[in-house]
């Protein structure tokens, strides 16, 4: 009885340690001023003249990424308007929008993967915003590092562009 009673432990054991695995595919996320940050949303479309737009939003929070081409390479931010970050709050209590762009800001996004068969785009991105309210002086900027994109469906791509 005690051999019947030891297996039966043993298979309740065995059976009850499982793994739920659960894969982010694709994904947009982040360290925003050091707290994890995942976006509920995403999706990435063609802009003016070959620029990529890649969105991602939680709740009233959006963190929008432009780059000038979809190429696979490193686009600084803080230097021009072609290759910016923004990040936007629209809740009533807590309403911010942060930037980057010509001589503001710094950081960076890495294209790693433009998939044209598929219509997606992956990569990574860095970057420290500033407050686009200057009466907002104790929120003056954000910070947000090891962002990831993974394979983001780009709409609306029926042309393909390539730069």
């Amino acid at each position: 009885m005690k051999k019947i009673f030891y297996f039966l432990t043993f298979l309740f054991l065995l059976v009850s340690c499982t793994e739920d695995v659960k894969f982010n595919n694709p994904a947009f996320q982040t360290l925003k001023n050091n707290a994890f940050w995942r976006a509920q949303t995403y999706k990435a479309y063609f802009g003016a003249n070959g620029s990529i737009i890649i969105e991602g939003s939680l709740g009233y929070e959006k963190i929008i990424l432009q780059t000038a081409s979809s190429t696979e390479q490193t686009f600084a931010l803080g230097v021009n308007d072609d290759s910016k970050a923004s990040y936007e709050n629209t809740l009533p209590a807590e309403m911010a929008s942060f930037s980057t762009g010509t001589n503001i800001g710094n950081g960076q996004i890495t294209i790693t993967d433009y998939d044209a068969d598929n219509n997606t785009i992956s990569g990574t991105f860095k970057f420290t915003a500033v407050n686009n309210d200057d009466t907002d002086a104790g929120n003056d900027k954000i910070n947000f590092t090891e962002g990831v994109f993974y394979k983001v469906p780009i709409e609306g791509n029926d042309i393909v562009l390539h730069n």
